[in-house]
């Protein structure tokens, strides 16, 4: 029972109420003057005593017994058959003869709203490789030039910076350790594809890490004859995501998320060289110091072999 804190009766005080009038021969006056209600209160607490019993004394739901926009359960089922033939709503709504929103209103709640929910979700593949260096992610981002301080930072829209062009973050992320290296360049063409290539295999050699395997994206530069050469020279097995499955490469789209909010997005910078400065000390307390949910909140670092140096790699 949920009683308001006004409620002048609960349960047990009509009960008593009631009790009063029917075995200690109190009239609904007398017993309505008690319990501080009306009289037509009394009699009404009485009439639902005499006709359920203790029963009719107890709070009733305020659910109408009839709903006139209700429809019949047999029809909802319909609605659903049809909609699983992978008829449109308002199809479903003439051959039924109701309107198209009691569809809409039956279809939300069975979840099918849209026709791609008739088809079955691909499960979730979660996978990690066993050692560091067994597979490296790679994936890019732009991000536009800074030049100064604009107009979301200063609050007044005259501050607009036009024409300062864009720069891309190459990023790299160890599937097994989530130990990531990171670098800006001007573009996201062959030759600044290689050189990241190189400068990231690098930076995992002097962690103890031999890159084997390599996962990226189909872009134009990692499809490119020098990026192939390149992995060829280094020893490493490249493999592309499947199209059209970003997730596939989620552990450096995850990395992209934590670096755009943590490191671009979360401080003022008064240009592009100020970013790229604290980009590689982000890295560094990514890397070393930062817990990790996906690996039991421990630092990447804390995953790779050997024994382990406090590392800061700066590249200007």
């Amino acid at each position: 029972m949920n009683t308001h804190k006004h409620a002048r009766l609960t349960y047990a005080r009509r009960l008593e109420m009631v009790k009063q009038m029917t075995e200690h021969g109190l009239s609904a006056t007398e017993a309505a003057l008690q319990q501080g209600v009306t009289p037509a209160t009394a009699r009404k607490w009485l009439g639902r005593y005499l006709a359920q019993g203790d029963a009719g004394t107890a709070d009733a739901s305020s659910r109408p017994l009839r709903s006139p926009r209700s429809i019949e359960s047999g029809k909802a089922l319909l609605i659903v058959e049809l909609r699983q033939r992978r008829m449109l709503q308002a199809r479903i709504a003439s051959s039924v003869g109701v309107s198209e929103a009691t569809v809409s209103r039956v279809l939300r709640r069975a979840g099918l709203s849209k026709l791609s929910d008739l088809q079955p979700r691909e499960p979730v593949q979660r996978y990690e490789h066993k050692q560091a260096g067994d597979l490296l992610h790679i994936d890019t981002k732009k991000l536009g030039r800074i030049e100064r301080p604009s107009h979301r930072v200063t609050g007044n829209r005259r501050d607009s910076v036009d024409g300062a062009g864009s720069e891309f973050l190459f990023v790299a992320v160890d599937d097994h350790a989530r130990v990531a290296y990171t670098a800006m360049h001007p573009d996201e063409r062959t030759p600044s594809a290689v050189q990241f290539l190189r400068d990231a295999v690098d930076y995992y050699n002097r962690l103890g890490v031999t890159i084997k395997r390599l996962l990226t994206d189909n872009g134009s530069a990692f499809r490119s004859k020098p990026f192939k050469a390149a992995c060829e020279q280094l020893g490493i097995t490249h493999k592309f995501t499947r199209a059209y499955r970003p997730q596939t490469n989620g552990k450096a789209k995850r990395f992209i998320q934590s670096a755009l909010r943590e490191w671009a997005y979360g401080w003022t910078y008064q240009n592009s060289a100020e970013r790229r400065r604290a980009l590689h000390s982000w890295q560094h307390h990514y890397n070393w110091h930062r817990p990790h949910h996906g690996i039991g909140r421990v630092a990447p670092a804390s995953r790779l072999p050997g024994p382990r140096y406090n590392l800061l790699t700066v590249h200007i």
